[in-house]
């Protein structure tokens, strides 16, 4: 066994995570699960979230069989939701093609949705404890600084060392159990010790061989990205009040909050009253203009324009697909993004609101 290795497995046994709720058993589908949540994630969020889904989908049959609108209400918060709409499609995919059964191998799984390479190496290793690599942010972090690898850890020719790197250090003796607790060494030494900013490199097991410790490159390594100013986007979202209802849109499969329900959303610039009129069918009377509502994603910013609105007419509008009225309360219920649901409590269930419904 590599001297890395069996530093790192000697320290989890004092150091590490040992009590997660994912870590009581080897059930596939809980490991799956919290390895998707934890994608861009931090833990302490995840964790409530975890509870919330395997209390409503305790088995992959019951999120195969669960409609999508019910994982994205449970979803809601969480973000990069193609996360969940993958999930969804998994799920399905594992019944009807695996006759429930999650297949056991790292090349099996790398062909589910949403499963890349180090994700679905993590599966392997804790459900069925197979000798992988993984290579997620904080692993990246690790190596480049323990063996001194410059280069951005996206670019290809940077990223083929990390996992070369990543498949040396490996355990060989893999049996008993270390395999499970080198990988979680390394998520935890990640996570609490080698961190991106501030690192306590007095506390880790791994300085004595540590390359960028030695030559006093830590805040160096790994090399970060070239950053760009983030591009910012503006839209009008459209407050539709009737009687004590809203009108929410479901919105397309692809792109930003796929199938999630918003307010209907249109450009910069039109006329609010004739769009109702001609694309929704219905007749209104403009309110006010809400304070505008600042989001980031991460490729853009966005800036919302939400306008309140009362509908006078709207007779034609219950034809319309992806279109329900809904009480505010209720549409919280629902799978709405973050700054939907900000807006929805600002706008209708503040106490201190003078549209409070």
């Amino acid at each position: 066994m590599s001297a890395f290795a069996e530093q790192l497995i000697i320290w989890h046994d004092q150091h590490g995570r040992h009590h997660l709720p994912w870590q009581k058993n080897r059930d596939p589908y809980a490991i799956w699960l919290s390895e998707i949540m934890l994608q861009q994630t931090q833990v302490n969020m995840v964790i409530p979230y975890y509870a919330r889904f395997m209390q409503k989908f305790p088995t992959i049959s019951s999120l195969a069989q669960a409609p999508l609108d019910a994982v994205l209400s449970l979803w809601s918060g969480l973000g990069y939701y193609a996360r969940a709409r993958n999930l969804h499609v998994t799920a399905r995919k594992v019944m009807h093609h695996y006759q429930g059964q999650f297949p056991c191998t790292r090349e099996a799984i790398q062909h589910l949705p949403g499963i890349g390479r180090s994700t679905a190496a993590a599966i392997a290793v804790f459900a069925f404890g197979q000798c992988e690599a993984i290579l997620d942010g904080n692993v990246k972090r690790i190596l480049a600084r323990y063996f001194g690898i410059s280069g951005f850890p996206g670019e290809t020719k940077t990223q083929n060392l990390l996992w070369k790197k990543a498949e040396e250090s490996l355990p060989i003796h893999h049996q008993n159990g270390k395999i499970e607790t080198y990988t979680q060494a390394l998520m935890d030494l990640g996570t609490a010790v080698c961190t991106r900013r501030a690192p306590l490199c007095k506390a880790c097991p791994l300085q004595s061989e540590c390359v960028a410790l030695k030559e006093n490159r830590v805040d160096q390594l790994p090399t970060t990205k070239p950053r760009k100013p983030l591009p910012q986007k503006e839209t009008t979202f459209l407050l539709l009040m009737q009687q004590q209802n809203i009108l929410l849109e479901q919105r397309p499969a692809p792109g930003i909050w796929g199938e999630l329900w918003c307010p209907p959303e249109i450009g910069i610039g039109i006329d609010v009253i004739t769009y109702c009129q001609h694309n929704l069918n219905i007749e209104v009377r403009a309110l006010i203009e809400l304070p505008i509502l600042d989001h980031q994603f991460t490729h853009f910013k966005l800036r919302i324009h939400p306008q309140l609105l009362q509908v006078t007419s709207s007779e034609s509008l219950a034809t319309l697909p992806k279109f329900i009225w809904t009480k505010p309360s209720d549409a919280l219920a629902k799978g709405i993004p973050a700054p939907v649901r900000k807006l929805l409590k600002q706008t209708f269930l503040s106490k201190f609101s003078p549209y409070r419904i």
